[in-house]
């Protein structure tokens, strides 16, 4: 599946920039989004003929909430780690580790603080989006399933879940989405807070 994604990127960067016609430039915000539409349609579509998850995903009770805690202890962790290697304070270091995937709120957020910052945290989501786009189906077969989903971060939950369906299951599928939610519920919150530190 990795090999499939990386020709999809690399046909779409040449397709871009070499063939696209004008309107599908001026309109690919709109076929995107209806593209990720129907990507999750389908996921739905996987989700729902397995009667089995929602009673498997029962049995998680409160525990659930560890997959998304632990997402983002582990992110937050390995921020103040790349603080000591970046030109970066620790909570400059640690708010863009926040964005936990979310490139444009995180780049936003932090623009507010410095043009800079903001571009950084763009990056640096966009490119853990990015590399775990190529590394879930990676993960999922050789470290393990529910590995995807911290991977992806607040991702999980859209544009991503396509992937970790498709290289986990079902039962999966409906915890990075939660996880996603959830992540995304945290973002708002805690990229302003920990900047305010700095």
């Amino acid at each position: 599946m990795t090999i499939h994604i990386l020709i999809s990127i690399v046909v779409g960067i040449v397709f871009g920039y070499f063939i696209a016609p004008e309107m599908v430039v001026q309109n690919i915000d709109f076929i995107i989004d209806f593209g990720l539409c129907l990507l999750l349609f389908f996921v739905g579509i996987d989700i729902g003929k397995n009667k089995d998850t929602f009673n498997n995903i029962k049995k998680y009770g409160l525990k659930i909430l560890l997959i998304p805690i632990t997402v983002v202890l582990g992110t937050l962790f390995g921020s103040v780690l790349a603080s000591f290697f970046l030109k970066l304070s620790l909570f400059e270091s640690v708010a863009v580790g926040a964005g936990l995937g979310w490139y444009s709120l995180s780049a936003i957020e932090l623009s507010k603080y410095s043009a800079e910052l903001g571009t950084i945290a763009f990056l640096a989501n966009v490119s853990r989006e990015v590399i775990a786009l190529i590394l879930i189906p990676i993960i999922a077969k050789k470290i393990g399933h529910i590995e995807t989903i911290a991977a992806a971060g607040a991702p999980s939950m859209d544009t991503l879940l396509p992937v970790i369906t498709k290289a986990t299951n079902s039962s999966i599928a409906i915890l990075a989405f939660f996880s996603g939610v959830v992540l995304s519920m945290l973002v708002p919150i805690l990229v302003p807070l920990i900047i305010s530190f700095n």
